[in-house]
């Protein structure tokens, strides 16, 4: 009997092709030279993968091999450990507060065996990379500053009285350099949103070109992916500095990711 081996795409061709002549798994086996479990397993992963001969004629074979073998995250081959839902992970990371390390860390609480941190983040990057296909953004240094609070609260004791109060957490990352400006506000509302701005154009000695604020109520009126209505307090406040307002665009966190 054949040893089991992998198949070439040429070969899972003719496969599909003889079984849908109705061909055995056995006699399949016997022309292409492979044990008819191969067969069996190819089969299978075909029937999952919702092919079946005829295929597309722009049906490539890198294709055709990323639909049969690619788990998402996943390389093609033996896996000595267990993994986790990268689609979880994926979902829980846009949590305040939550990193790749927070996750790991669970992950690791689960499977003591398990993968590394660095392999752990490698498997969720090639996961990350197979979601949606995204483009770099390049940011020439003075363009933008990304504003936006981490909408996470921090808590603030008085030292004379006592008194616990939480507090805002604003964050201003310039586009290029990724240089990073954080204060505590006591609210989002206008004038903390304001005077943040303010404190931040002194701490960086001087102002980009653009401000791209999330669609705050204190900064955007009326959010619109085509003509945002920007408040107008903090029009009057980007008038004084010179600089434009444009808004991330609706349910878009990678218009501002820096800041994310």
């Amino acid at each position: 009997m054949p040893a089991k081996r992998e198949l070439t795409m040429r070969q899972i061709r003719q496969m599909l092709r003889l079984a849908r002549d109705g061909v055995s798994a056995r006699e399949i086996g016997r022309t292409l030279g492979v044990a008819r479990s191969t067969i069996q397993d190819n089969l299978k992963r075909a029937s999952t993968a919702g092919l079946a001969w005829p295929l597309a004629g722009d049906l490539t074979d890198a294709v055709l091999e990323q639909r049969l073998f690619a788990h998402a995250g996943v390389r093609r081959g033996f896996r000595r450990c267990s993994e986790p839902d990268w689609a979880s992970l994926a979902c829980e990371l846009k949590r305040p507060g939550v990193n790749l390390m927070v996750l790991w860390e669970e992950y690791r609480a689960v499977h003591p065996e398990g993968y590394g941190y660095s392999r752990f983040c490698d498997l969720f990057r090639e996961f990350e990379r197979r979601l949606s296909p995204t483009m770099r953004q390049d940011h020439p240094a003075g363009d933008k500053v990304f504003v936006d609070y981490s909408g996470k609260k921090i808590m603030i004791v008085d030292r004379e009285t006592g008194v616990v109060r939480d507090a805002e957490i604003f964050v201003a990352v310039l586009g290029a350099s990724n240089y990073t400006y954080a204060e505590a506000t006591w609210t989002q509302a206008l004038p903390d949103w304001i005077e943040a701005h303010v404190r931040m154009f002194r701490f960086f000695g001087g102002v980009p070109r653009l401000v791209v604020p999330d669609n705050l109520k204190s900064g955007v009126y009326r959010a619109s992916f085509y003509d945002p209505e920007i408040n107008r307090s903090y029009g009057m406040m980007a008038s004084h500095y010179g600089v434009g307002i444009l808004p991330a665009r609706p349910r878009k966190p990678r218009d501002k990711a820096s800041v994310s």
